[in-house]
């Protein structure tokens, strides 16, 4: 009777161990056919797939279609929201129900983005929501007003603000010939003070270039095998902290720290062939943006971003220190100001402010200068409502990790939060309170 027993335990665990393998085993074939929809959607949208380090065999097959097929790639992608759903059930194993909630999240936008790519318009909070998984908070011109009158007290001088900070920003111009140096400095003392906190593949690299004609200061195009390609747009004026934000933003511990970690933790350690695409416009961009711009504040705590200007980067570029003290005074209260591109975004989007109204408002509520305005209008215009990802990304993940932190405000706890935010699947909704 005994030996009976054993036998059915052991034949019921045998059953049971093979369910599992199958429960994986098909769930992985559901992020493989996730990543193969992700590609036959970036051959029609070019903005669409961001990066891709995952193998040949999901790419596309067969040549794009004549017409973009709207209807048909709708019907994919609710197809696998369906197969995903048993994944998301109670008492799932919880691994793979982390992984079916991220894809799903992912697969929301996929299904926005196909309406917006197909000339299809929601209002601008209901495409936040669908594509990023939140919706942004609304300022009115009494706020920004207010925030400008608490800046206008600091700058020296008569007039307005936007006249005063303007004269402070003509003194911090990088001449064109010292902005290499000054980029390259700013990028290797962001390494070196990531690396103190970070453990990163030895085979890590990146390669620099300088660009014209972009709607964007800087863009990290990751190429997989820890490798990213950092282009840098010198079509405007490079102000001094350009030098230091956008270098740590595109490379230590942005974007190129962000993508090295998860291809090496979760593509090449664990085998989730999901985290290989990089969609654009979906929430983990959300993640992507606001963890690089907090990067810069953990690089560069305190005051360490204006001494290192004040001591390092202006005297390499010849430049005269004289007011820089107040200048970065002025750009911690002028970042309450970022988010007018929120609003100006919805405005442009929505169909209720002109190009022109748009680009007053970005002059008069965000110190822009007419140059800056205008690239900043040609960025919505192409990229829409990815704008809410740099302000209220940092304001939600600068939120996440204090509160994470509880007690222990240390640096180095500080930095094991922000490595948890960097090397794994979060959506939104995990940021928020």
């Amino acid at each position: 009777m005994k030996k009976t027993l054993f036998f059915l335990f052991s034949l019921f665990m045998v059953k049971a161990n093979a369910q599992i393998s199958l429960s994986t085993d098909t769930f992985n074939q559901l992020a493989r056919d996730y990543v193969k929809l992700g590609l036959v959607i970036g051959q029609y949208d070019s903005d669409f797939v961001d990066a891709y380090y995952g193998p040949d065999s999901l790419k596309p097959v067969l040549a794009k279609a004549k017409v973009f097929p709207k209807d048909s790639l709708i019907k994919a992608v609710k197809q696998l929201q369906k197969k995903l759903a048993s994944y998301l059930q109670k008492g799932s194993d919880e691994v793979l129900m982390g992984r079916a909630f991220w894809i799903k999240a992912q697969l929301t936008a996929f299904d926005q983005r196909i309406r917006i790519f197909s000339g299809e318009y929601s209002s601008f909070d209901k495409e936040t929501k669908a594509l990023f998984g939140v919706v942004v908070p609304r300022y009115k011109k009494e706020d920004y007003q207010r925030w400008l009158n608490e800046l206008n007290r600091i700058l020296p001088g008569p007039g307005t603000a936007n006249y005063k900070f303007e004269a402070l920003v003509d003194k911090f111009s990088i001449p064109g010939f010292k902005v290499d140096t000054l980029f390259k400095t700013a990028i290797q003392l962001s390494r070196n003070q990531t690396l103190k906190h970070l453990k990163l593949p030895a085979d890590e690299s990146f390669d620099l270039e300088y660009v014209k004609g972009k709607p964007w200061s800087g863009y990290n195009w990751y190429k997989g095998n820890f490798h990213s390609l950092i282009q840098l747009n010198t079509d405007v004026k490079i102000l001094i902290e350009r030098a230091i934000d956008v270098a740590s933003h595109e490379s230590y511990p942005g974007h190129h720290v962000y993508n090295t970690l998860l291809e090496q933790r979760l593509y090449k350690e664990k085998g989730w062939v999901e985290i290989s695409l990089y969609p654009l416009f979906s929430p983990q961009s959300l993640i992507a943006e606001g963890t690089a711009n907090y990067g810069i504040e953990l690089v560069f705590p305190g005051d360490e971003k204006l001494r290192f200007a004040k001591e390092v980067l202006l005297p390499l570029a010849g430049m005269d220190t004289t007011g820089i003290t107040t200048y970065f005074k002025a750009l911690v209260l002028k970042s309450k100001l970022n988010f007018v591109r929120n609003d100006v975004a919805r405005g442009l989007l929505d169909g209720t402010m002109k190009t022109e109204v748009a680009q007053n408002w970005l002059i008069r509520y965000g110190l822009y200068n007419n140059e800056s305005a205008k690239k900043s209008i040609d960025f919505i215009r192409k990229y829409r409502s990815y704008v809410i990802n740099y302000n209220y990304g940092l304001q939600l993940v600068r939120n996440y990790v204090e509160r994470t932190m509880g007690n222990d405000k240390s640096i180095e706890h500080r930095w094991q939060v922000f490595a948890t935010l960097l090397s794994n699947q979060f959506t939104s909704s995990d940021l928020l309170p």
